[in-house]
């Protein structure tokens, strides 16, 4: 992924808007959502460029520069157009300050999505020339059949012997498929049961509609019939060690949102609160474990663990003065063992289960799972990393 030359973007600012390009003389008023539009369009890459496309912030429609101050603020929202999850899957996107004619500028480069389509708020943008507008139903299909198979990610590749009978396909529609796809797009009505699996990444393609990872994690019946780790394990120990007596044992089965509600319900339960009359009329609560933090980090463990290379399920240990939340799968992508929980930067092992999981609301913001969790729960958090497994310690209150 290399950005444009200095040469190229000054090529490219001089000549009319196309599908590659999109000039806006700010960042204000509607200008934050039509970039966003241009952003979501560019990474569909309707026309088949392969290329990357580019909004350039601080100039007029004719490419003349506005002389716009190039704030680190301005930058700063820009890039957030990756993270903030109004865009699904995450975009790959490259935000800069360049010197271009003679003026500052700022520059958003974005490359074309190896998983198409590409959602803006439930819409799928895309462009015609300079124009920009929704996709239809023969656009998407175009994006669906575009998605090449060896180069995708494991949450989206086809599980072999699975038929769409292994898809529970009234939740589908009632529970997920209003999550990820506007009102007013449903409403239009336009597209088949297969489309709509396969426009959302349940199935490989409407001609052959193969349940994929995806879609067994999120409707699927029994996921863990095909994803052998697919489950979770929970123990709650009296002691300190995995010799102690075992006070509550369950496995945990069922999609992703079943298991991540199920074990939610867990940590409540055994999260003790100690109430107190001292001093004040009301009796007070307060909380051993910050409860958002572990959700927090359940979550975290279930979007980014592997479920290609270990048959082992999501383990949380909850002993008698820390809880370890177990998560089947190392540092990946630009993460590191090195730079592991570092602010800004994070990778997606399963980038469409990411974006299922923030379409149904188990995920605000991308790549702010741990940053919450470290704020709430400072040095009480600790990570033990290494190639193929995270081990995130919570220890309880000191005494």
């Amino acid at each position: 992924m290399t950005p444009y030359s200095d040469a190229a973007l000054e090529t490219m600012l001089g000549e009319l808007e196309s599908d590659r390009v999109e000039r806006k003389e700010s960042f204000k008023g509607k200008a934050p959502t039509t970039v966003r539009e241009a952003v979501c369009a560019f990474a569909n890459d309707l026309a088949g460029h392969d290329k990357p496309g580019v909004v350039f912030i601080g100039v007029r429609d004719d490419g003349t520069p506005m002389g716009l101050e190039i704030t680190d603020e301005l930058l700063r929202q820009l890039a957030d157009i990756k993270t903030d999850g109004n865009i699904a899957p995450p975009p790959t996107l490259l935000v800069q300050k360049r010197r271009l004619s003679d003026h500052d500028l700022a520059v958003i480069t974005v490359w074309p999505c190896d998983t198409p389509p590409v959602r803006y708020n439930g819409r799928i943008h895309v462009r015609w020339g300079p124009r920009r507008g929704l996709a239809s139903a023969q656009d998407e299909r175009i994006l669906n059949e575009r998605r090449r198979y060896r180069d995708r990610p494991y949450d989206i590749q086809p599980v072999a012997g699975a038929g769409v009978e292994d898809l529970d396909q009234l939740r589908f529609e009632l529970e997920y498929l209003p999550s990820v796809v506007a009102r007013d797009v449903l409403l239009a009505n336009e597209r088949s049961q297969a489309q709509r699996l396969a426009a959302t990444k349940m199935v490989t393609n409407d001609q052959q509609p193969l349940p994929t990872v995806l879609g067994l994690l999120i409707i699927g019946k029994l996921p863990s019939s095909w994803l052998p780790g697919a489950y979770t394990q929970f123990l709650r120990l009296a002691g300190t060690d995995l010799t102690a007596p075992i006070l509550d044992e369950e496995s945990i089965y069922g999609t992703i949102t079943d298991q991540i509600r199920r074990i939610e319900e867990k940590l409540q339960l055994h999260n003790l609160r100690s109430v107190q009359f001292v001093q004040q009329s009301l009796e007070s609560t307060s909380e051993i474990y910050p409860l958002e933090a572990l959700r927090q980090l359940v979550r975290n463990a279930y979007m980014h663990r592997s479920y290609e290379t270990t048959h082992a399920p999501v383990r949380i240990y909850w002993f008698d003065d820390r809880i370890e939340i177990h998560n089947p799968g190392g540092p990946y992508g630009c993460v590191t063992l090195e730079n592991f929980g570092q602010p800004g930067i994070t990778d997606y092992r399963n980038p469409n289960l990411a974006e299922a999981l923030r379409a149904l609301g188990f995920v605000q913001r991308f790549g702010a799972g741990l940053a919450i969790a470290r704020k709430v729960l400072g040095g009480r958090l600790q990570f033990d990393v290494q190639p193929g497994f995270i081990v995130a310690m919570v220890a309880g209150e000191a005494t």
